[in-house]
């Protein structure tokens, strides 16, 4: 299953007739581990994108995504950097007047600086979407990660931990509660002063079921700065679950434009 969008920030509007509102490229660092924006400081920093589409005639469909995020760095123990961060994003499609698919998603982390690269994460995260078979999905996870290289132009880091999952199904599926030990591998190419490479890949693996109920994701895109706070981003996403929800694919892909905007 395809999908692809267009999106805007709040300072801008698209047109998006024929594809069906998707919220940004699925989030693979926070979703398998945490996510705590590179950017982070001691002065808060935040961003928003929204994206909307209405269109008439032979069909009526509207199309409504948005999400915000924001970070904040204090000092932690042995004063090292301590970084916080929080993101939630929505999206929402109908057709005819009929709801199509409706999802909410949140995420609360934080990334403590041990020393020589190394650093230890804890996050919650949290899914709502019934036309994906979900109630709520939690997770609750903590690991540690290491920066393996970075030169300035190229970088690669990886984590490595364990989170107690909560999957609360919409149909008659029972309910599913598990540890997994989960991974990430994040790739970047700073390929000059305005733009970036990168490749992210992530997978989560059930602690009672290791070799057949699995899951992997990976992210390749390209990050353009097009001003200090407007950004546009092109991405590819494939993500595969070894035991989708019942009457779901076990594969989905999704290309994305986006454009946003931070402050």
């Amino acid at each position: 299953m395809k999908k692809i969008l267009l999106g805007a920030t709040a300072l801008c509007g698209v047109a998006l007739a024929d594809a069906p509102a998707m919220p940004t490229v699925t989030d693979v660092e926070g979703r398998y581990a945490n996510n705590v924006n590179i950017e982070a400081s001691d002065r808060l920093k935040q961003s928003i994108d929204v994206g909307f589409a209405n269109t008439t005639g032979n069909t009526k469909t509207t199309n409504l995504n948005a999400k915000y995020g924001a970070s904040y760095t204090t000092l932690g123990w042995g004063n090292q950097a301590l970084k916080w961060a929080f993101d939630a994003s929505m999206f929402l499609t109908r057709d005819n007047d009929t709801t199509t698919n409706e999802e909410y998603v949140a995420m609360l982390g934080a990334e403590q600086n041990i020393a020589n690269g190394w650093y230890g994460y804890g996050a919650i995260n949290w899914l709502k979407n019934s036309f994906r078979n979900y109630d709520n999905k939690w997770s609750f996870s903590a690991g540690v990660g290491k920066v393996i290289f970075d030169d300035g132009k190229h970088s690669l880091s990886a984590k490595l931990g364990g989170a107690y999952n909560i999957e609360d199904y919409s149909n008659a599926q029972a309910d599913e509660k598990f540890a997994s030990l989960n991974q990430y591998l994040e790739y970047n190419n700073k390929l000059n002063a305005s733009s970036n490479l990168y490749v992210k890949l992530g997978a989560m693996q059930n602690l009672e079921n290791f070799s057949k109920d699995y899951e992997v994701m990976g992210v390749a895109g390209v990050d353009v700065a097009l001003s200090e706070a407007l950004y546009l981003k092109v991405e590819q996403e494939v993500s595969y679950d070894a035991l989708p929800p019942a009457g779901f694919d076990k594969t989905d892909t999704k290309t994305i434009v986006s454009l946003g905007y931070k402050f």
